[in-house]
């Protein structure tokens, strides 16, 4: 008598909890990406362990953050020495002065 094969609880079709292995990813690379923009992140796997998360481009930006400085210029402002006078040092450098020929 022979034992039916264990059946996973995943469907076959679609990855269990959004963890591919990348051999699955390869063949199936469009799937992957929709379902990172509809369902969230998916996680690509090597040898077993978390290689990579594939995410939706607007989430990706949103994580990211706008580069604008505006948080340097906010922490400045913020700064209780903000009021403090720094004057830069500088050295005189020799100047020379551009002799013309005379002919």
């Amino acid at each position: 008598m022979t034992r039916p094969a264990a059946t996973s609880s995943a469907p076959a079709d679609k990855p269990a909890h959004g963890r591919w292995c990348l051999r699955d990813v390869k063949a199936r690379f469009s799937e992957l990406v929709r379902l990172a923009r509809s369902d969230g992140p998916q996680r690509v796997t090597l040898h077993g362990c978390d290689a990579v998360v594939v995410i939706d481009a607007a989430e990706f930006e949103r994580l990211q953050g706008r580069h604008t400085g505006q948080v340097l210029i906010d922490a400045l402002q913020a700064s209780p020495h903000r009021d403090i006078e720094i004057a830069p040092r500088r050295s005189k450098m020799p100047v020379r002065t551009a002799k013309q020929d005379e002919q």
